[in-house]
């Protein structure tokens, strides 16, 4: 499958999960749902390394990348609270969640920019400005 296919099919993924939790921050405390959503997203992460497992695949893991993960986890842990939060204050998931991901791909660039000292087109450049726009635009009314 193409990368463009499995980005796709990811963005998919992450738009069911940031519905679903829209549905859910009514029905039960953030802390639940976060640990239900973390425990569910473990259970299908350890069935996955289970299957890679059976079938021989090698699975080289070193100390940096279980740090980074870990960190990864803290990042993505405190995001599906916050998510829970923002949702249970009456947020529209059509303004929620474009400001939460619009915001965080955002913040992942000026990361890169900085930190990774990633190049950026001009081209890029409109595109994370337009993404400020749009959350602006978007907050405006809420």
């Amino acid at each position: 499958m193409s990368w463009i296919l499995l980005a796709l099919l990811t963005a998919l993924c992450l738009a069911l999960y940031n519905f679903f939790i829209k549905l859910a921050a009514d029905q039960l405390p953030a802390a639940v749902g976060a640990v239900v959503l973390q425990l569910v997203a473990a259970l299908l992460g350890g069935l996955w390394l289970l299957r890679l497992r059976l079938h021989g695949q090698p699975l080289p893991i070193t100390n940096k990348g279980l740090l980074l993960a870990a960190l990864a986890g803290v990042g993505v842990g405190l995001a599906e609270i916050l998510t829970f939060v923002v949702f249970s204050r009456g947020v529209p998931s059509s303004v929620g969640t474009p400001v939460i991901v619009g915001g965080s791909v955002l913040l992942t660039a000026v990361l890169g920019l900085v930190l990774l000292r990633e190049a950026l087109t001009l081209p890029q450049a409109l595109g994370l400005l337009l993404i400020v726009v749009g959350i602006g635009l978007l907050a405006r009314g809420h």
